[in-house]
């Protein structure tokens, strides 16, 4: 048994999943470069606005002024499909990605665990509907039985096993999607529905119009049968709305963010994921320039779901980070994890959950600074004031590699190299990257490092700082860098250990 989710007027539908206040309006969506961009979609009330498909924006205007004309936009319509495939493997792990406007799910076996197909198919619809899409939605022992009846009827059609030529007899021969030569010929013919084309003769249709007319016959009686192929489409939780005027005011940003945060959280929980990173990207009013896009990442120290907590951190992480300029456009995106499942115990003492935890933070960070809130960290130096505030995470934990000479020594394969004058890149107040300027040596990032620059007043930076007897060693060779190179041959990397002749 097979259903198909087909979602009518698929570009207006994308639109207006995020947009639900625009439903009792007449809504149409554009495509083209202005002053020849045409309508390509419209709702039932725009059509009955007397709006026609391939008006120009200016007729469109004068027909029904109330209309709402959109561009049309590639990214929402990338989210509700994505929004599809996730309802889909809701259900099902077996979910053919057919086209943009819908799918086609295997539900064998599902009446097991969900009930029989009417219980099933409640269950379907009430998911689609609440991603903000209206679809229909339909039943066959077959594919493309089901997306004829899908695209034919609507709300919720079940057809009985065997019956598939009946309930589809009525459908016009147009949802066949037949070649507009063979079009031609059906409407000559005066074949007009599919059961003016069930009930032609084979031979003389295959003498006719061969093996592609046998086609679309088998089609329209219901008796195709397929291989369903599974999508197997990449993970991606992205959310794009494109704001009809620029907005510059944190509050009316903070409402469209709460749409697509729920959005995206309804999305995550039909896979059964949450998430541990926020990415936020606002394209700006002077995006023109060159200067237009402002972003922001949210890190979580756990991963969670909760659409209120991500919106309140959002706001006030832009309340200390805002905009220089009225926004255009908004998109947010959240990398999938699995989520976190925590044991209590009844003599463990209760700590604060992760999520007020981490909202308290940034209400602290919002007040006294981001640099002022954290976690103490030592620094790999002598300096008297040795350590710097990070942020808190959970990390698990990994194994360290310590280098230099003792390191080497402990590798019983290497291979030696004489000492070679190499410059050094710093990052962080360490060595970062080896360059040599002669052919054939070994140069790269440093993975692990050891060296006199913990006690040596770290000379080459800019705020050196004196360190008694280092400092007058130290001084006097500032200027050379003499550097063994060993190769690990157990693991293959580079290891550094700094040294003064």
């Amino acid at each position: 048994m097979f259903a198909c989710l087909f979602v009518p007027d698929f570009p207006v539908e994308a639109l207006l999943c995020l947009e639900p206040e625009l439903r009792t309006k007449s809504v149409a969506v554009l495509e083209g470069k202005p002053p020849l961009s045409r309508i390509i979609a419209m709702n039932d009330a725009a059509r009955k606005a007397a709006l026609e498909m391939s008006m120009t924006r200016m007729q469109a205007q004068l027909r029904a002024p109330e209309a709402v004309l959109r561009m049309r936009s590639p990214e929402q319509e990338a989210s509700a499909h994505a929004s599809l495939l996730d309802c889909g493997h809701a259900f099902s792990p077996r979910v053919e990605d057919t086209a943009l406007d819908h799918i086609v799910i295997d539900v064998s076996g599902l009446d097991r665990l969900r009930g029989n197909l009417s219980q099933v198919a409640d269950q379907i619809f009430q998911r689609v509907s609440s991603f903000g899409l209206h679809a229909n939605l339909a039943f066959a022992s077959n594919a493309d039985a089901a997306v004829h009846a899908a695209r034919g009827f609507n709300g919720i059609t079940i057809i009985p096993a065997g019956r598939e030529a009946e309930y589809l007899a009525q459908l016009p021969v147009d949802n066949l999607f037949p070649s507009p030569e063979m079009l031609e010929t059906f409407d000559r013919w005066g074949v007009r529905t599919f059961k003016n084309l069930a009930v032609l003769p084979e031979i003389s249709l295959s003498q006719r119009l061969g093996q592609e007319g046998l086609q679309l016959q088998r089609l329209a009686r219901g008796a195709f049968a397929r291989t369903l192929v599974p999508a197997e489409a990449p993970l991606t939780f992205q959310e794009t709305m494109e704001l009809e005027y620029p907005i510059d005011l944190l509050e009316p940003l903070a409402f469209i963010l709460s749409r697509l945060l729920e959005h995206i959280c309804l999305r995550l929980q039909a896979r059964a994921l949450a998430t541990n990173a926020l990415h936020l990207c606002l394209q700006l009013e002077d995006a023109e320039q060159g200067t237009g896009i402002f972003e922001r990442d949210l890190q979580l120290p756990v991963p969670m779901l909760n659409a209120k907590l991500f919106l309140q951190l959002l706001h006030l992480d832009l309340k200390v980070h805002p905009p220089s300029a009225p926004i255009v456009k908004v998109r947010l995106s959240a990398d999938p994890v699995r989520p976190r499942f925590a044991q209590g115990g009844l003599f463990i003492p209760i700590s604060p959950e992760a999520e007020r935890l981490e909202l308290t933070l940034a209400r602290s960070q919002g007040i006294v600074g981001e640099e002022r809130v954290g976690t103490a960290t030592v620094l790999d130096t002598h300096r008297p004031d040795p350590f710097r505030m990070e942020r808190f995470e959970v990390t698990a934990p990994t194994q360290k590699v310590s280098a230099g000479f003792a390191r080497a020594a402990q590798v019983a394969q290497r291979i030696f190299r004489p000492p070679i004058s190499v410059g050094v890149q710093m990052s962080n107040n360490c060595p970062a990257r080896l360059l040599c300027s002669v052919p054939n040596q070994p140069q790269g990032d440093v993975l692990a490092c050891s060296g006199p620059w913990r006690t040596s007043g770290e000379w080459w930076s800019d705020q050196a700082w004196q360190h008694e007897e280092w400092d007058v060693a130290v001084r006097e060779k500032e200027n050379i860098a003499l550097y063994r190179i060993y190769r690990d041959l157990a693991d293959g990397r580079w290891f550094l250990a700094a040294s003064y002749d």
